[in-house]
């Protein structure tokens, strides 16, 4: 394999693995407060929809056209994210029937769907795109040009959420009490610590982040709608979160593998590799189950980063 097809590889990974860090930065964020939220799918999901509705109606300029969108989608997150904090925190509901239900209501068939059909934007094309940088007109150097310097500002801003949401986790006061209140709510609230602010807070974020990592589909790598946009890949940012011990750079470079197998089939069919397409749009999902599968065997008996309170209530004691 030369060098040329391993750049293509690496720079499609990373375009692809894009939206899986955002989300699962978003989703690692949750559960270090303590909380499971499998509805990732459906806010990112919901994100696409309205970013691309709003990208269609907004008038003015393409970078704030964008820019809005990218807002409404995360809002719209956060939106449904609130809803789930309200039901499994408040109300006590269980987590991951909850978060099931959030991923179905939000899914291709649900409320998705309709936004796109209420905003007729099955068959519309993308009026505007996020486009690739040349920083600095470096573009063209060899390698590290095209990794580097030539990326869309949502990768920058992704690279430069990973640095502050671990100098967010390890660094500062917040990050420890987050960490707290994953690991021993009980001890957390006796510190004067609040449980349910910290939960609600960073569940909330981590759907504004999901539904950013949405837009990121309908604006970005398909600028366009079509349901069931994101194909799976709110559950892979799920288990990414596991692959990554909840560790920020461990979950970069497992968004980048994953954008890296997603992104083979089309790499090596431009290239004339002829195999079934089937086989390669199945390979995201089979490494996902192997990858849980492996992860799951070296958890056993001993925890690697797992918050001790992952999806466990927790109820103020009255004194």
């Amino acid at each position: 394999m030369n060098h040329n097809v391993i750049v293509t590889l690496v720079v499609a990974g990373i375009a692809y693995g894009t939206p899986l860090l955002i989300a699962g930065l978003g989703e690692l964020l949750t559960e270090r407060s303590g909380v499971l939220n499998l509805g990732i799918e459906g806010m990112m999901l919901v994100g696409a929809a309205t970013a691309f509705w709003v990208s269609k109606v907004v008038g003015g300029p393409a970078w704030f056209a964008l820019l809005v969108a990218a807002a409404a989608a995360m809002a719209s997150g956060a939106a449904m994210a609130l809803v789930f904090a309200v039901v499994c925190i408040t109300f006590r509901a269980n987590q991951v029937v909850t978060g099931l239900a959030l991923a179905i209501f939000g899914g291709s068939i649900g409320l998705s769907s309709y936004l796109a059909s209420s905003g007729k934007l099955t068959k519309a094309a993308g009026p505007h795109q996020i486009r690739a940088l040349n920083v600095l007109g470096l573009k063209g150097l060899p390698i590290v040009g095209p990794i580097l310097f030539h990326e869309d500002v949502v990768v920058y801003a992704s690279w430069a959420l990973v640095v502050l949401v671990a100098l967010y986790l390890y660094t500062t006061r917040l990050g420890l009490h987050l960490r707290a209140v994953g690991e021993q709510p009980q001890a957390a609230d006796s510190m004067g610590i609040s449980v349910t602010l910290y939960r609600y807070t960073h569940t909330v974020v981590g759907g504004a982040f999901a539904g950013a990592a949405g837009a990121y589909y309908s604006l970005a790598l398909t600028p366009s709608w079509s349901n069931g946009l994101t194909a799976g890949a709110g559950w892979i940012a799920l288990g990414l979160v596991i692959f990554a011990f909840w560790r920020p750079g461990l979950l970069m470079a497992g968004a980048y593998l994953f954008g890296i197998v997603t992104s083979l089939g089309f790499t090596l069919q431009a290239r004339g590799v002829t195999l079934p397409p089937e086989l390669f749009a199945a390979l995201p999902y089979v490494m996902t189950v192997i990858v849980l599968v492996l992860t799951s065997s070296i958890l056993s008996g001993r925890r690697l980063g797992s918050p001790a309170a992952l999806a466990q209530f927790y109820e103020r004691e009255e004194h």
